[in-house]
């Protein structure tokens, strides 16, 4: 078989079921006879919207000629877009069989990498032991939904914390910003758990966050299947180390026992949420490293004032759906002569922004939708890029300090301003555009008088003539000026006109902020050798911690993570195999 590259279909073909229209669009493309074409197989399709009076789609397909010799014709004559189909091939996993007195590997955390590693490890036979400090998906779900409703936070299980990562209440997007040769096999790995096929074929795939709850479930029970054990509600409290090597994992139950495990290799999984992991680890003397990240706030629109602007009147066609985008700008900092990056990340077509606080007393978002993408409103992060300059420390968790700052005081702004507890501050566009051109104006007559300024120009923010927020335990009207560091909003209110010119409508005066957005990503890199294992102390030698994984700082969403997490089991097997 051959694959070509760039078919052109219409949205009607697009829509069809059958290989039939996919098969003449390719005969077509490559100039042959309509009947030449035996089987066409879509391999890959995505949108191209860039005219929107011509919005159609692009595929690949892996296509049988009728006659074979045509297929060597054409790869002969290295026609562009055109080359030999290569058939998936799943992935080798080595067949060890420990011996007797041999450790079971510990894997901490249950998100993408937890649970990718661990299956991994399970399938090639090293009975892992996976302890997850959350709840099982079932009772997280429960967990979650009370605390929604009114319930206190429960700082076990969350959206942070629980099976499944904080991607289990995500869009559940697969894309992945870097290349990595695990990737076909997370996204295949996902289908045979339950996942949609469509994700294989699909250039944006998604999975959604009701479908994903079973897709995480079922990787569980593949993982316990296989000779694993997964403990919930049992968090990694400590580790021992004999020099410089791990020996022993204490595992702290839900009733506060504590139980040591004897351990020669352990993964750290832990999510980007997981402070008192990396306090641990600091203690313990692992070599840890502030990272970059970025912080800001979940911004508001209708769903259909998307779709038009990134589709024009083909908008409401039904091979469409909802629209997503993906922005960026760099503007010029008010104080100096650098530059700060401005982006929207994580983008929840028909979602809703979440309650994602994993503290008491902190108020954090993020953004959550559905397979079917049929909510009301569309919601993003829009964050500025913040490093460990910065964080106003040398601490290596300054950047966890720096977070806590602004989670806080968006707990006590919403409050100030009449919410309940955990309600999150919001703000219209329009009045926070005016907030900061005010403040702006009256930088010279004196901080009183800006404050002032300020204040009477949020003062008209309200829930009139706006999109209705989403976040689930209530918005209050305030200034996010008072919860973002000046520098954060300066670039907010800088970037959103830039931004407009890139996405009609994203600086609409009627779009609502919510804030705040700090867990973008780790503040904290565990740094790790070629071997993929941390060093510590003074101790230059493999120490069996296998740093991996968002949380770990080497990796940015679910599919990027579950890819750490093959890559680091890969690595964990070799080392079985070298000690041998």
């Amino acid at each position: 078989m051959i694959e070509v590259a760039n078919v052109r279909l219409s949205l009607d073909d697009a829509l069809a079921k059958g290989e039939a229209r996919l098969a003449r669009a390719v005969a077509k493309k490559l100039g042959l006879a309509k009947g030449s074409v035996a089987k066409a197989e879509l391999v890959r399709k995505s949108v191209d919207a860039r005219r929107k009076s011509d919005v159609h789609v692009v595929a690949t397909a892996a296509v049988e000629l009728a006659n074979p010799a045509d297929e060597a014709a054409l790869l002969a004559q290295g026609l562009p877009g055109v080359k030999r189909h290569v058939p998936y091939e799943p992935l080798a996993i080595p067949a060890l069989r420990p011996g007797p007195g041999s450790l079971r590997p510990i894997v901490v955390g249950t998100g993408p990498a937890g649970l990718f590693c661990a299956l991994y490890l399970a399938q090639a036979g090293l009975r892992p032991i996976v302890a997850e400090r959350g709840a099982d998906v079932d009772e997280r779900t429960r967990i979650v939904a009370a605390f929604d409703a009114g319930a206190d936070l429960d700082v076990a299980t969350n959206i942070q914390f629980g099976e499944g990562g904080a991607g289990t209440f995500s869009d559940g997007k697969l894309t992945c910003g870097v290349k990595s040769p695990f990737a076909p096999h997370v996204l295949r790995w996902f289908v045979d758990a339950g996942a949609p096929r469509e994700i294989l074929v699909d250039a944006k795939p998604h999975i959604g966050t009701d479908l994903l709850r079973g897709v995480v479930r079922r990787l569980r029970e593949q993982i316990v299947a296989a000779g694993g054990e997964v403990r919930f509600n049992t968090t990694v409290c400590d580790v021992r180390f004999l020099d410089g090597r791990v020996c022993a994992a204490a595992f702290c139950g839900p009733d506060g026992a504590v139980s040591w495990v004897d351990a020669d290799r352990v993964v750290l999984a832990c999510g980007h949420s997981a402070r008192d992991t990396f306090e641990l680890l600091r203690d313990r003397g692992l070599r840890l490293e502030p990272k970059p990240f970025s912080v800001g706030v979940r911004i508001e629109h209708a769903q259909q004032a998307v779709n038009e602007a990134q589709y024009g009147r083909a908008a409401k066609h039904p091979a469409l759906g909802a629209a997503d985008y993906k922005l960026s700008v760099q503007v010029p900092e008010r104080v100096g002569d650098g530059q700060r990056g401005v982006y929207t990340f994580c983008m929840c077509p028909g979602g809703e922004v979440v309650a994602a606080a994993s503290e008491p007393g902190r108020v954090v978002v993020n953004g959550m939708s559905r397979h079917a993408r049929d909510g009301k409103n569309a919601n993003s992060a829009l964050l500025v890029g913040v490093g460990p300059e910065d964080f106003g420390s040398d601490d290596v968790l300054a950047g966890v300090a720096f977070q806590r700052r602004i989670e806080r005081a968006a707990f006590e702004a919403a409050c100030a301003a009449g919410g309940k507890a955990y309600a999150a501050p919001a703000q219209r566009v329009g009045d926070f555009l005016a907030a900061d051109g005010a403040a702006r104006a009256s930088a010279n007559a004196g901080a009183e008088a800006a404050n002032g300024n300020r204040a009477a120009a949020s003062a008209s923010a309200g829930p009139s003539d706006v999109p209705e927020p989403t976040y689930p335990r209530g918005v209050a009207w305030c200034d996010l000026h008072d919860c973002l560091p000046p520098f954060v909003t300066d670039a907010i209110a800088d970037a959103l006109p830039l931004l407009q010119r890139r996405l009609r409508g994203f600086a609409d005066p009627n779009a609502v902020m919510t804030g705040v957005e700090t867990r973008s990503s780790s503040p904290v890199r565990i740094l790790r050798e070629a071997d993929l294992q941390a060093r510590v102390g003074a101790f230059d030698r493999p120490s069996g911690l296998f740093p991996c994984g968002e949380g770990a700082g080497y990796a940015g969403g679910i599919m990027s993570a579950a890819c750490d997490g093959l890559r680091v089991a890969e690595a964990l097997c070799a080392s079985i195999d070298a000690a041998r």
